[in-house]
């Protein structure tokens, strides 16, 4: 960091000021938190905060109401150079550490997470926009599982991959990681790849570094060996340098698949191992014998949870035509009672919209709907906040499959309702998109689950729930939704040689 910190308590469910003391203020409840943000942010390179070796930098804002929190670096092609020759030094000796040492680095690591949990939460929520209770109750005991998970995983790797008795790491991986879950990705590329004795350079997304610099801070805390994580800042040219850096030897994206193709296109013809993570538009499907009740909540979460800001989000909902009009008459109806607003009050259900940019795009596609000859059906009646970034949760009836709101990647708070009338109608449907990232069923016929999970094209198929997530399990798509997967057994394999 490069000068004194600005700090603020609170915890009404955790509000924090801004380096210049811009962010919401309130009067600290009994039990308060103490949130520091610096007004400028270095790298963290080789075990320590440092200066870019260039002068540009760029300013991250808090979307829920467009005050600046931090200046952060705009990495230049030294900076990238000095972080991977740092991941390079430290691998000759991370590589050779004891799997239980590397084992006791990643369970302290997750412990110190647990215990700087509120604050992490509360950062994460201001960087990003989303609601304090999704990121306190959601993002953060995740971010702890992956690294608990892959701790227990770091003497154990000769059973992890059937058939390679001897598996070895393989060097120096470049992760590059969105703005929806900063703080998630991070640690659902990091984690495994220390488990398998590998260095890092990871790269943040421009609009969410914080959180990614705070866990910085913790990797100190717990005296990882310097030079073992490295995290640098910047935008897509940051990223387009780690990329292509020759001394890169593992490459995990996730993001848009425009860049994932782009990425693709790079690290083809090189020696470069790459595990993409890319864009969906993942079908729910709802069958006339499942439990209304449940699939309405099933249907909000899929959607509407993060502002819709998920790769995988359920953002096509598929009816069975007996129960188009109840299921659409209830789901106004539930819509209607979330809430939307100020992020960091935990009664909040949905939060602010990213950036200026990604309202923009999700504006444009509420135009098309309405052009296209849908409905739109839209919550809350209350006035939005004048400042900041927002959106109300949305759906359109009457959609047809080949319009562009059925076809393209939204990814805010937008969701499509279309009908079938046959299981094989529901599943010609579903599959009928260039993505195969997701999928939910809602049916009370096991059976019924089994049969046409087999058959829908999706590397995630959820039945009877949506966006549940666990370290144990791998995640990953299809087509244009990216290559290889994350997590589980499965995600080991992808850092391992």
């Amino acid at each position: 960091m490069d000068s004194s910190p600005s700090t603020s308590t609170t915890d009404h469910d955790a509000v924090t000021s801004g380096a210049n003391g811009s962010g919401w203020e309130y009067a600290p409840a009994p039990e308060t938190t103490e949130v520091r943000i610096e007004p400028r942010y270095g790298l963290f390179v080789g075990g320590r905060f440092v200066a870019s070796k260039g002068r540009r930098r760029m300013s991250t804002l808090n979307p829920a109401n467009e005050r600046e929190l931090a200046s952060v670096v705009q990495s230049n092609a030294a900076d990238v150079d000095a972080a991977v020759a740092a991941a390079r030094k430290a691998f000759r000796k991370w590589s050779r550490t004891r799997p239980i040492e590397r084992g006791k680095y990643l369970f302290r690591i997750a412990r110190r997470i647990q215990e700087r949990a509120r604050e992490l939460a509360v950062l994460e929520t201001m960087d990003g926009g989303k609601p304090i209770r999704e990121s306190r109750d959601v993002d953060v005991p995740l971010v702890a599982q992956h690294f608990f998970h892959h701790a227990g995983w770091c003497d154990k790797l000769r059973y992890a991959i059937p058939g390679n008795d001897d598996p070895r790491p393989l060097g120096v991986c470049a992760q590059v990681i969105p703005w929806n879950f900063p703080l998630l990705m991070a640690a659902w590329k990091i984690a495994p790849a220390l488990a398998c004795g590998n260095t890092v350079v990871i790269k943040p997304a421009e609009s969410t570094s914080l959180t990614a610099l705070r866990l910085a801070e913790i990797f100190q805390e717990c005296e990882l060996p310097d030079g073992v994580v490295n995290v640098i800042t910047g935008a897509g040219e940051t990223g387009r340098l780690l990329v292509e850096h020759k001394g890169v030897d593992k490459v995990a994206f996730t993001g848009s698949t425009e860049v994932g193709k782009m990425i693709a296109r790079s690290c083809a013809g090189t020696s470069k191992r790459v595990t993409l993570e890319l864009g969906g538009k993942s079908p729910n499907i709802v069958f006339a014998d499942a439990a209304i009740d449940q699939a309405i909540e099933g249907v909000v979460s899929a959607i509407w949870f993060n502002q819709g800001h998920v790769c995988c989000a359920g953002s096509r909902l598929f009816l069975e035509e007996s129960i188009h009009d109840e299921f659409v008459r209830r789901l106004e109806h539930r819509m209607r009672k979330l809430r939307v607003g100020d992020p960091l009050d935990k009664n909040t259900d949905v939060g602010a919209i990213n950036s200026r940019d990604q309202l923009e795009k999700i504006n444009q596609y509420l135009e098309h709907g309405i052009q296209e000859g849908a409905t739109m059906v839209q919550c809350c009646d209350r006035p939005l906040p004048e400042s900041g970034f927002w959106c109300r949760p949305t759906f359109f009836t009457g959609v047809q499959p080949t319009t562009r709101i059925a076809r393209e990647e939204i990814f805010g708070p937008v969701l499509s309702v279309m009908t079938f009338r046959t299981p094989e109608e529901a599943v010609q449907r579903a599959n009928d998109t260039p993505y195969g990232l997701s999928a939910g069923i809602w049916t009370d016929k096991g059976a019924k689950v089994f049969e046409l999970s087999s058959r829908l094209k999706a590397g995630v198929v959820w039945c009877n729930t949506f966006n549940k997530f666990d370290a144990a399990s791998p995640f990953g798509g299809y087509k244009e939704s990216g290559w290889g997967r994350e997590g589980g057994r499965h995600g080991l394999a992808a850092y391992l040689a």
